[in-house]
């Protein structure tokens, strides 16, 4: 079974506004009143960028590495709510796109978008509801948010022939998901975890083994940590080692960060500690260039259908600019590979077509 991972996918604000059908481009952030602005910014850096483009413009070059790695099921995380609605959460920084550029989403086929994050309520309840009606409509599949607190945590499912995938999801404070986004009892909201101790890990692993069936495979999809920096906290890795020794997890997908960071294999199933924005509408915006944030990775990992096993995992690099997902040049590829090699421990390879293996 092969399946498509990426970090969070942000088609608010800016990208919104190149699409077909834009949102009033009214925002309220500290220094800026309008997502054109981030159109504007980012032509100053790379030169013009289209309007009214087409709904797969935004995914470029990735389209083709869909097509050429065929996987299974298409994974991403949703960093923003889908919706007109008016009324802004007070965070300062409020993402949505309009729900008649959701052909955006469809373009790519995602199968599933992970929407526990801290941009899916950034225009309140009544938003989040607005995204999760969108994304049925559009025969998206969802995780880690719901209408109630039994939909939020009610895994996606997708029956794959050799596999049955489900995929949980959860976001945490440390990555800026407030404890009043919790879904409950007759509330929308998401899938929220207050810690990652003992129990709560625990706690969460014995939910998910009550929900699973005999033969399902459980990718657990967590946005937590801070947006910049490689280091990988020790609770975090008890957390996801914890999920995998119970047998909850057979791949644990982690997300917040702004670039890629640590990968590793542990009992032979695959965690991905930070996968990096994959796509966004911060270029031009400078003071993390170290990171090198325009970078990003599709990750493709093949897993053993009957056991969750990672058998192979190739990643493609790819690179943001003009709103547009473009392959990597080679020296952008190998300064990924370095980094997959110095921050993961692991030897990293790069293919003649210009991919990642991780061997």
């Amino acid at each position: 079974m092969k399946l498509f991972l990426c970090g969070d996918v942000m088609t608010g604000r800016g990208i919104d506004q190149i699409l077909p059908a834009p949102c009033d481009p009214a925002i309220e952030e500290p220094w800026v009143k309008s997502a054109l602005d981030y159109v504007a910014l980012a032509e100053r850096t790379s030169g013009p960028i289209p309007r009214g483009v087409d709904p797969a413009y935004v995914w470029g070059d990735a389209l083709a590495e869909l097509e050429r790695e065929q996987p299974d099921a298409r994974v991403v995380n949703l960093e923003t709510a889908i919706t007109t609605c008016r009324e802004r959460a007070p965070k300062g920084i409020n993402y949505r796109m309009s729900p008649a550029n959701v052909s955006c989403l469809g373009a790519a086929r995602l199968d599933c978008c992970v929407l526990a994050n801290n941009h899916v309520l950034d225009w309140g309840r009544q938003g989040l509801e607005d995204t999760l009606a969108t994304l049925q409509r559009a025969g998206i599949r969802t995780a880690g948010a719901g209408r109630d607190e039994q939909e939020a945590f009610s895994p996606a499912e997708m029956n794959l022939g050799a596999a049955r995938l489900r995929v949980f999801a959860c976001g945490m404070e440390s990555a800026g998901v407030p404890a009043d986004w919790a879904a409950g009892p007759g509330r929308p909201g998401v899938s929220w975890l207050p810690d990652l101790s003992s129990q709560t890990t625990d706690a969460l692993a014995d939910r998910i083994l009550a929900a699973k069936r005999p033969g399902d495979l459980a990718l657990v999809s967590v946005h937590w940590g801070g947006n910049w920096g490689y280091p990988v906290a020790r609770q975090k890795r008890s957390f996801a080692h914890r999920l995998i020794d119970t047998g909850a997890a057979e791949l644990v997908h982690g997300h917040s960060s702004h670039h890629p960071r640590r990968i590793e294999i542990y009992r032979d199933r695959l965690i991905l500690y930070g996968c990096g924005d994959f796509l966004n509408d911060y270029e031009g915006i400078s003071g993390h260039e170290y990171f090198r944030p325009e970078l990003t990775l599709m990750y493709f990992p093949t897993l053993e259908a009957s056991t969750g096993k990672l058998l192979q995992l190739t990643l493609s690099p790819m690179r943001i600019c003009r709103f547009r997902l473009n392959r990597a040049r080679d020296e952008e590829a190998d300064w990924l590979a370095a980094l997959l090699r110095h921050e993961s421990r692991m030897p990293v390879e790069r293919l003649a077509d210009g991919r990642l293996r991780l061997r």
